[in-house]
């Protein structure tokens, strides 16, 4: 239902992109402010590894897949392209989360990207999915994964400058 309505009104998908960023942002600084953040921040994790997990690896009734291999393309997401920028809303939120519970954002883009690989390779190497291995899905993984890392930053670096642990660094 979501996926036809961004089909149909082009112009909502980078307002649906805009949105996940910023529910997931503040989400984040909510969970890093609670009492215990991390078994709730891993817990967010896991709910946003649910969604990754269900439209990547579930069988597709579709059938895409039609043998081992990949398709090898790269292309740049236009605002209106669903498909490409629903792949970098797919992994913001699960490296974001992993990120701020870690404390570690090189590390959660280290492990999200790497995620999107085996993600591809299972789909590459196991037809009986349906699903179509495609570059272009990695590569928009890692650009959504980038920008949750990013995010992540930020926000603990907000969060420690609040808490007298880090300066805040101005413009000069």
């Amino acid at each position: 239902m979501i996926t036809d309505v961004l089909l149909d009104h082009a112009a909502l998908v980078p307002l649906a992109l805009a949105l996940v960023v910023l529910t997931c942002a503040v989400v984040g600084v909510l969970a890093l402010r609670a009492r215990r953040s991390r078994p709730v921040l891993w817990t967010l994790v896991a709910l946003a590894a649910l969604p990754v997990v269900a439209l990547t690896l579930v069988p597709s009734t579709k059938g895409r897949g039609d043998g081992v291999g990949c398709a090898v393309q790269f292309s740049l997401p236009s605002l209106g392209s669903v498909e490409l920028l629903a792949n970098v809303a797919l992994l913001v939120p699960v490296v974001l989360f992993a990120a701020l519970a870690t404390r570690r954002p090189l590390l959660a883009l280290a492990a999200g990207t790497g995620a999107s690989v085996l993600v591809e390779a299972v789909q590459a190497l196991t037809p009986a999915l349906g699903r179509a291995c495609d570059t272009n899905d990695w590569s928009m993984n890692t650009v959504g994964a980038v920008l949750g890392a990013a995010l992540a930053w930020l926000l603990l670096r907000g969060v420690t400058a609040r808490r007298g642990g880090l300066p805040v660094v101005t413009g000069r």
